[in-house]
């Protein structure tokens, strides 16, 4: 990966499906410097109080069988959620003038349900997507990341 400049002022988002970093240059494009300006964290639940019902079963209308339904996927519906509700928040903020570019980290499947829920605002402040999972790495890491040659 070639070296990515951080514009001053720029945000970059780093996350996954059950936390996100709001990061900001306050440096400048050679020398940046992220600090944090919000940390969103999805409460981990486990399974058995996500969804305590067993499988559905279905009948069959052309004979006597019987089938299990696919168990719901809860902890994949709650991390669809965390990111959609982070593209709205982001796509406030690019509306309030708080930001007018970003750049957003994510694993891919994560960038791939976040794309989904970019409003036009947002899509339009989206300068760069990188599909990388730096969201448990301290901030100086990430910043090593990003600016190495």
């Amino acid at each position: 990966m070639s070296a990515l400049s951080i514009h001053q002022g720029e945000w970059v988002i780093v996350c996954d499906g059950a936390k996100a970093l709001v990061l900001e240059n306050v440096g400048d494009a050679k020398f940046p410097n992220l600090k944090t300006r919000d940390v969103y964290e999805q409460k981990s639940l486990a399974t058995s109080e996500l969804g305590t019902d067993k499988p559905g079963r279905s009948f069959s209308s052309f004979s006597h069988g019987r089938s299990a339904v696919e168990q719901t996927d809860y902890h994949d519906q709650a991390e669809t959620a965390f990111l959609s509700e982070l593209a709205k928040k982001l796509e406030a903020a690019v509306h309030s003038h708080q930001v007018k570019s970003l750049i957003v980290i994510a694993p891919p499947r994560a960038l791939g349900v976040m794309r989904q829920h970019y409003g036009h605002a947002l899509k339009g402040a989206v300068r760069a997507e990188l599909d990388k999972d730096y969201v448990k790495m301290p901030i100086h890491e990430i910043e090593k990341h990003l600016t190495a040659a």
